[in-house]
């Protein structure tokens, strides 16, 4: 069975986004510039894949970014969100959304967090492989000394992304 993937591109701040979407979900977004990432992630994920760009990204995902962009913080978009991944990727997922608006936690913490201390490698691995950059923030995961590491999209956007949450968690206060 050959699954169609939607691949619209999103002018960011920081770079044009590719959102990729299956069945009006999204299942990838990310810098332009990883789209050899995206299709060999989302290649493991289908096995067979159609590739159309254009069209549209779902409007959810669309107005989401539009107001992230924009300093605005609002409810996540997950229900127009498709995660495919391990239960173990998923958990750490999950506990990437929980990561609070302008605050980061090392991977260190992360693995203690979900009560698997000794999986540090396994939560970056699993962080490296998130899907949904930025809406799922695994740019809020930083070293234990508290640098910034690790990051597809280049640790400079990784940067301008905590500074721009740093930003929108002052102007709320």
């Amino acid at each position: 069975m050959t699954t169609t993937i939607n691949v619209v591109r999103y002018a960011s701040p920081i770079g044009m986004l590719s959102l990729s979407s299956v069945d009006g979900k999204l299942v990838h977004l990310d810098f332009e510039d990883n789209d050899d990432r995206l299709k060999t992630i989302q290649t493991r994920r289908f096995k067979k894949l159609d590739w159309i760009e254009g069209g549209s990204a779902p409007k959810a995902i669309t107005n989401w970014l539009d107001g992230y962009f924009a300093g605005v913080v609002g409810d996540l978009p997950m229900a127009a969100i498709t995660m495919i991944g391990t239960d173990f990727q998923k958990s750490v997922w999950d506990a990437l959304i929980n990561i609070p608006n302008g605050k980061s936690v090392s991977y260190a913490g992360l693995a203690v967090q979900l009560g698997k201390p000794n999986a540090v490698r396994a939560v970056a691995r699993a962080n490296a492989l998130n899907p949904v950059s930025i809406i799922v923030p695994c740019h809020r995961v930083i070293g234990s000394n508290g640098t910034l590491t690790g990051y597809a999209g280049g640790l400079d956007r990784k940067k301008w992304l905590l500074d721009h949450e740093a930003a929108m968690l002052a102007r709320a206060a």
